[in-house]
């Protein structure tokens, strides 16, 4: 049976050679650091509590606050670095290595993290993420935002119930998840720290992340990688962890239907089965 954890039994903080990082941890055995989103009122707990709680029966999970979201240090966009951040955290915690899981802009930045430092990184598991430097796109929009960021820009804008229920209604297929705690949950996790709305604001998804990654640094990957994404994905199209799994020379792709952005939510269970054995067997 999933560990009976709370966000608050599980919150720790640590203090980075340039950050005090927020996060969550559980368990015990290999680690598997866990990389959230960028959407508004997005936290480690909040992209990834039901997974936290079954996949530390079996592993050491770390839910992080990247810098610029949740409880860790406010951030500029300029000064912004996940994959630096990630590692000053694998080094606070004195973790030789771990798996790597992220979400969307958490994918990105475990993918980023894989191809500067292949040497910290056991597997690399991906959920809704972008290809970085995989371009021109054939299905998904050639230039400007999809649909589900735009939603997401509208959420940091102008936070409100009726925008954050707009975010969560976007992220998922099953309107079940859009339930009034949740949207009160992220407001309020966006409206608690204006630092890091107005330093979104000022960058936009332009400046989201500081890696510059190619189609030929993803060949480079050689750690074992799993990738996810949902089939009505309405904020990264599929087609993106198709280029991922085209070019990673050992990897391979779970892609379902009936499943939107927060596919480690919608289908947790599943999803939590999957990571476990895949790092197990890896």
């Amino acid at each position: 049976m999933p560990l009976e954890l709370t966000a608050e039994a599980t919150s720790r903080t640590v203090k980075t050679k340039n950050w005090e990082i927020h996060y969550h941890e559980a368990g015990q055995g290999h680690p598997l650091v866990m990389l959230h989103g960028s959407g508004p009122g997005a936290t480690g707990w909040s992209n990834f509590g039901p997974n936290l709680r079954s996949l530390a029966n079996d592993f050491r999970v770390i839910a992080v606050d990247m810098p610029g979201w949740g409880a860790s240090d406010a951030v500029i966009p300029d000064e912004r670095d996940h994959v630096e951040a990630a590692l000053q955290l694998l080094d606070a915690l004195k973790i030789d290595k771990a798996a790597f899981v992220g979400n969307s802009m958490g994918g990105f930045n475990s993918v980023s993290f894989a191809v500067k430092h292949p040497d910290r990184i056991s597997h690399l598991i991906t959920m809704g993420a972008g290809a970085p430097g995989v371009r021109p796109s054939i299905f998904a929009p050639g230039n400007g935002l999809s649909e589900g960021l735009k939603i997401l820009l509208r959420g940091y804008q102008n936070p409100s119930m009726e925008t954050i229920r707009d975010v969560v209604d976007i992220m998922t297929y099953d309107s079940a998840f859009v339930t009034d705690e949740l949207i009160s949950e992220r407001l309020d996790a966006t409206l608690g720290r204006p630092d890091h709305l107005a330093n979104f604001l000022a960058g936009g998804f332009e400046k989201i992340s500081r890696a510059v990654i190619t189609a030929d640094d993803l060949v480079g990957i050689r750690v074992p990688t799993l990738v996810f994404h949902g089939r009505d994905d309405r904020v990264v199209h599929y087609e993106n962890s198709l280029k991922l799994v085209s070019l990673v020379p050992d990897s391979r792709l779970v892609l379902m239907n009936r499943c939107g952005h927060w596919l480690q939510l919608e289908y947790a269970d599943e999803f939590n089965r999957l990571v476990g054995g895949f790092v197990s067997a890896r």
